[in-house]
């Protein structure tokens, strides 16, 4: 199980990281501002939980190939030109992937430091939502989180309450790690497809 955490943390990085720096190239940014992105949209989720957790040192000091493969991506992203080549509407996928994968994951790490399923909940939604919120705060975009037509965080919410649900009744660990995250995903990427929102705006 532990190896499986580890690849999908790096999946994770990666589509976050993959969202950022097609943000960043959109907005005509250089190497750095790309690099800083890709950065703060792949690891800022998971710094804000180990913050707020007093979970030190951080985990991507830990891991310093988690950095390092986010400069190399920048530098790919910057001299290639990928991300000007991207529609700015393909961040949503990679961001979803990042969502799912980083709300389960920061929940089931909560859950493992002893915390209750509610504040386990909230520290998923915090780690799988805050990267995201930093990429397009610094891009001066309205985050998805706090957009009116956006499904964003209680689709992370939800996933973590199906995953914790799942984890009680199944005896599969890894089945329900699996069905919290594709939930996340499939039903963020169903909301943006079919315009699924929370509130409707008045006729």
């Amino acid at each position: 199980m532990p190896d499986i955490i580890y690849v999908l943390e790096m999946i994770g990085v990666i589509a976050f990281a993959i969202s950022g720096m097609i943000a960043a190239q959109q907005k005509n940014m250089d190497p750095v501002g790309v690099f800083t992105i890709g950065f703060v949209t792949a690891l800022g989720g998971g710094t804000l939980r180990d913050l707020m957790m007093d979970n030190h040192p951080l985990y991507w000091i830990k891991h310093q190939e988690q950095p390092i493969l986010i400069l190399a991506m920048a530098v790919v992203f910057s001299y290639a030109g990928l991300g000007k080549r991207i529609h700015e509407s393909r961040i949503v996928f990679p961001d979803a992937i990042g969502l799912g994968i980083f709300s389960i994951l920061g929940a089931q790490l909560a859950l493992d430091l002893g915390h209750s399923w509610f504040i386990a909940a909230l520290l998923g939604v915090m780690t799988g939502t805050f990267g995201g919120a930093l990429r397009d705060t610094l891009c001066n975009e309205v985050p998805f989180i706090f957009r009116k037509d956006q499904i964003y965080a209680s689709i992370s919410f939800a996933g973590c309450w199906l995953y914790f649900v799942c984890q009680w009744l199944l005896e599969s660990e890894a089945l329900a790690l699996t069905i919290g995250l594709l939930f996340i995903v499939i039903v963020r990427m169903a909301a943006v497809r079919f315009d699924i929102r929370l509130q409707r705006d008045p006729h």
